[in-house]
């Protein structure tokens, strides 16, 4: 278990930071649920829960539809399904959505120290965009990856390996911050360090999470920006 203190602040080199977008920076979930429950209502399907929407959290959409479409039998081309989510998404997401605190002050000192930051995320990249944009965080995360820019979604690498190559920077230089556990895997298998908030503080015990470098088992409540910080200018340890 790590411990912290935040009277030892030790120089973090310029490390290369890549964000998970939903549920890592921002409080997108229950958005993507509304969304979600929206478009399944619209086939008759009337017991979509919240807990049914956590089992899919860190997954890519188009991934999440194929998997609800099979489970429910919906036989409407995916990317109609996905069409109609988005525009559920975007709409919600436009009225508001939530910065987590600490996750806003970690940006804002990493783009302070001059660290090269990027967003790379199983949404649109519409979805990046709008959310950015409504957040005031386009301002310091420039560089953004969307699944649907690469071959495969999480828990494939192949998202956070192209955010690399866009920032100029090794895979092993890198930290990732996820806060479901696909995320984790795929930083594992790009080589990157992780650090992991459980947006589902349940799942913190997954066996995904145990590669990651940092853990904040508590999720957003027991992250702060000091202690990742401070975690950031430690040498990364040979696995």
């Amino acid at each position: 278990m790590n411990s912290f203190s935040a009277s030892c602040t030790p120089s973090a080199r310029a490390v290369p930071v890549i964000f998970d977008l939903d549920g890592t920076l921002v409080d997108s979930e229950p958005n993507y649920y509304e969304a979600g429950r929206r478009v399944l209502a619209g086939y008759g399907v009337t017991d979509f829960s919240w807990e049914h929407h956590t089992r899919y959290i860190g997954i890519g959409t188009r991934e999440t539809l194929l998997a609800l479409s099979r489970e429910y039998g919906i036989d409407t081309p995916v990317d109609e399904l996905l069409a109609a989510k988005n525009r559920a998404y975007l709409e919600l997401a436009r009225a508001h959505t939530r910065v987590f605190p600490q996750m806003r002050v970690f940006v804002e000192r990493l783009h302070a120290a001059g660290h090269p930051m990027a967003v790379a995320s199983g949404s649109s990249r519409t979805a990046i965009e709008t959310v950015l944009a409504g957040t005031g965080l386009d301002a310091q995360l420039t560089t953004l990856v969307s699944a649907e820019e690469v071959a495969h979604g999480k828990p494939e690498p192949d998202v956070f390996l192209e955010a690399a190559r866009r920032l100029g920077a090794e895979p092993g230089d890198c930290v990732v911050l996820e806060d479901a556990p696909p995320g984790a895997q795929a930083a594992h298998r790009a080589g990157m360090r992780c650090i992991a908030v459980p947006y589902v503080t349940g799942t913190a015990g997954d066996p995904a999470f145990a590669t990651a470098g940092l853990r904040f088992d508590g999720g957003q409540e027991q992250f702060t920006a000091q202690a990742a910080y401070d975690w950031l200018g430690q040498p990364a340890r040979s696995s």
